[in-house]
């Protein structure tokens, strides 16, 4: 081994060479001219055709987008955090502010350097180098720049075993990721189906159970119907159904009342603090003084975050991204009340009159639920702590075994593209 030089580098193989970008690929801007072509996303799941026909952003004018070819490299340089680069599958066109170029040189593969691009990317290696305004996400990389970054230069023998193995233990590694993350949300959806079955009364506890096995937890019966032999009635909400006799229906106003959190601007919450600050979506960050103590339930009441529910103890303070629910508890036990609130899925009472969707307190409020007497809210209450812990401690285990993979795929790509494992 030898040093290259280069500090993300390190060392690299005796037998390889450190060569500037320039020297190797060349940036190319043919404007279209005329419209008629297939128009190309640059996503980070590859480049793909654009659909024309879904809502979004579009051009007023495609004829002033820029040609490519298959098997060139388009490269998002205006966006060096979320951007991407990739080798092109397709002829057409994109947005002429993007950098297109493709390799000159017959002795290098063009695979080997799509891993090398991409690892620069997800490893900010461009970003450092970006000019620009950063928090507008207009962070790019200047032509110069791009053209003198330094690549390490394998010989090409080297280059190809390089990318056929990485081609095959990187797809390996992803879809076993994708199928972690697929997991994940079966299990997410399965989660609230046991709470919706528990909260209104359709599933005894007993009824509902957990394998170790992971695998087979499709096999385990959920949504029988009054497995206790309860009488049933019709609860008269349609997204409830029957419930058993004895629990009554009424509106969430009769349980709880709920107001929106304060407004603390960005400045004043901190990275630490003496009480946590929540917003829509769990704690946001810290701040000195509090404004709430006790236990309570926020619900998160815009944007993507609407219906996101949180059980919170203490003294803290909630955004106005947030809205703050209080029990009333001679009616409903506040561990309860969470459940039941999640089991409700309250997003779908989220109005979107606006720029983005929003839960209107009042409308919540008036929303038709249902009650069960305080000792069976007790006992669905700490059942559904008990299974719900389970099937949170199988997802925290699947989402250890995709951050360790990611990790691992990180190591391997560098350790790899630089010589310092052999392949």
């Amino acid at each position: 081994m030898k040093q290259s030089g280069i500090d993300w580098i390190g060392e690299i193989p005796d037998d390889w060479k450190i060569i500037r970008l320039k020297h190797i690929f060349q940036i190319k801007k043919d404007i279209a001219g005329k419209e008629g072509f297939t128009v190309l996303s640059v996503t980070q799941t590859g480049i793909r055709p654009k659909d024309m026909s879904s809502k979004g952003q579009f051009a007023l004018d495609y004829s002033k987008y820029q040609l490519v070819n298959s098997g060139e490299f388009i490269m998002n340089h205006m966006d060096l955090k979320t951007g991407w680069i990739d080798i092109s599958k397709y002829n057409g066109v994109t947005s002429p502010d993007y950098r297109v170029f493709y390799l000159t040189d017959k002795n290098c593969v063009k695979d080997y350097y799509k891993q090398i691009f991409q690892y620069c990317y997800k490893n900010l290696i461009f970003f450092s180098l970006g000019q620009g305004v950063a928090d507008l996400g207009r962070w790019r990389l200047p032509a110069e720049m791009f053209n003198n970054f330094k690549l390490p230069l394998p010989p090409k023998a080297t280059q190809q075993r390089i990318a056929e193995y990485l081609d095959k233990k990187v797809s390996e590694i992803d879809s076993i990721i994708e199928e972690s993350k697929k997991s994940i949300e079966e299990y997410k959806a399965w989660k609230q189906s046991v709470i919706f079955e528990a909260v209104t009364g359709k599933c005894h506890a007993d009824s509902i159970l957990l394998t170790q096995n992971s695998d087979e937890k499709k096999e385990i019966p959920l949504g029988i119907s009054n497995p206790c032999g309860n009488k049933m009635k019709d609860s008269g909400i349609e997204w409830i159904g029957e419930i058993p006799e004895g629990w009554k229906c009424l509106s969430l106003k009769n349980l709880c009342s709920m107001q929106a959190g304060k407004n603390l601007i960005s400045e004043q919450i901190a990275s630490s603090g003496l009480y946590p600050v929540y917003g829509g979506n769990g704690i946001r960050g810290w701040y000195d003084d509090f404004n709430t103590d006790g236990d309570y339930i926020l619900i998160g009441r815009q944007g993507a975050l609407c219906g996101n529910v949180h059980k919170v103890s203490g003294k803290f303070w909630a955004t106005e991204h947030a809205v703050v629910t209080t029990p009333k508890r001679l009616f409903v036990m506040v561990e309860f009340l969470y459940y039941l609130l999640v089991g409700m899925n309250l997003n779908q009472y989220a109005s979107n009159s606006a720029a983005q969707p929003g839960l209107s307190v009042n409308a919540i409020l008036n929303v038709k639920t249902i009650l069960p007497p305080l000792h069976e809210q007790e006992s669905i209450a700490k059942m559904l702590d008990k299974k719900c812990a389970e099937i949170d401690s199988i997802i925290a285990e699947k989402e250890s075994l995709i951050a360790d993979l990611t990790e691992y795929k990180k190591s391997l790509i560098f350790e790899v593209v630089t010589g310092k494992r052999s392949v």
